[in-house]
């Protein structure tokens, strides 16, 4: 199915064996909040402006709701303009009455969510997850349901295994999809949550993100430069050899310890070399 067509046909198309009815006029009292809601914050701000313009003009788009009881319905879609027609003081609105299972009315709630409201990230990813949990779909069947790439929807996922400090502040917007992209590059969880409170703290773009964590990779990757030795450990190799006759090097680590390797060619220099010791 191409994106063109599953987005011009509404829900209808995007959750298949649901049946809409025309719209009518239901009481806000007689409506209760879908248990199902993808959101778990709506912005107050936003919700006051939504009410101001539902007080002026109405409600445009109908609310989205199923019969659950006589005269009791539930949102499948819609709990902003729900919410904001009762600040309005509406007691009435337009809605569409579907029928729909559980499973089928957390589908549509879902993917209504993803496509018509504004979700941060972390929500976003979250109701993807839900998706595959609790309806059983695969990230090429969200793909067609919503209209976004596969990997659109794979991205989405990977942000949930970033700590929860970091999903915190992709949440609230301190950092962005492509700061959080950028730091999950990085496999260390300590690593990770470091430079998400470095850029938080320096405002750091998602350019200079990614700059921080190529740097940090690249000195991961560069080997420690051994430190030279005084000349004393040379002398004290040489003589080594001119007494015992073996192979052997010294090197010094990052630490400051100093490693001795003797090599012997078979057992039988290994013995001499042993009997040799016994004598000094």
């Amino acid at each position: 199915m191409a994106k063109k067509e599953v987005l011009g046909k509404g829900l209808s198309a995007l959750i298949p064996n649901v049946s809409p009815t025309a719209v009518t006029g239901i009481k806000l009292s007689n409506i209760i909040p879908n248990p199902y809601q993808p959101r778990d914050t709506f912005d107050a701000e936003a919700l006051s402006e939504l009410a101001a313009s539902i007080k002026a003009l109405g409600i445009i788009q109908p609310l989205t709701l199923r019969r659950i009881a006589d005269d009791k319905y539930q949102i499948i879609s819609g709990e902003r303009r729900f919410r904001a027609a009762g600040m309005a003081g509406l007691e009435t609105v337009p809605a569409y009455i579907r029928q729909a299972d559980d499973t089928a009315m957390l589908e549509m709630a879902i993917v209504e969510n993803i496509q018509r409201e504004n979700l941060d990230a972390i929500e976003t990813a979250m109701s993807f997850q839900r998706l595959m949990d609790e309806c059983n779909l695969t990230q090429e069947e969200m793909a067609e349901r919503v209209g976004k790439k596969r990997a659109t929807i794979a991205n989405f996922l990977r942000l949930l295994k970033l700590p929860e400090e970091i999903q915190k502040e992709l949440k609230i917007g301190r950092i962005s999809v492509g700061h959080a992209k950028a730091i999950l590059s990085v496999e260390d969880p300590k690593m990770q949550i470091q430079l998400c409170r470095q850029a938080t703290e320096a405002g750091w773009s998602v350019r200079q993100m990614e700059s921080k964590v190529s740097l940090g990779q690249r000195k991961k990757e560069s080997p420690v430069p051994e430190k030279a030795l005084p000349e004393l450990y040379s002398s004290l190799g040489k003589e080594f050899e001119r007494r015992f006759g073996n192979k052997a090097s010294l090197k010094r680590s990052s630490n400051g310890n100093v490693t001795l390797t003797v090599r012997f060619k078979d057992d039988g220099q290994a013995s001499l070399f042993f009997e040799t010791l016994k004598t000094i």
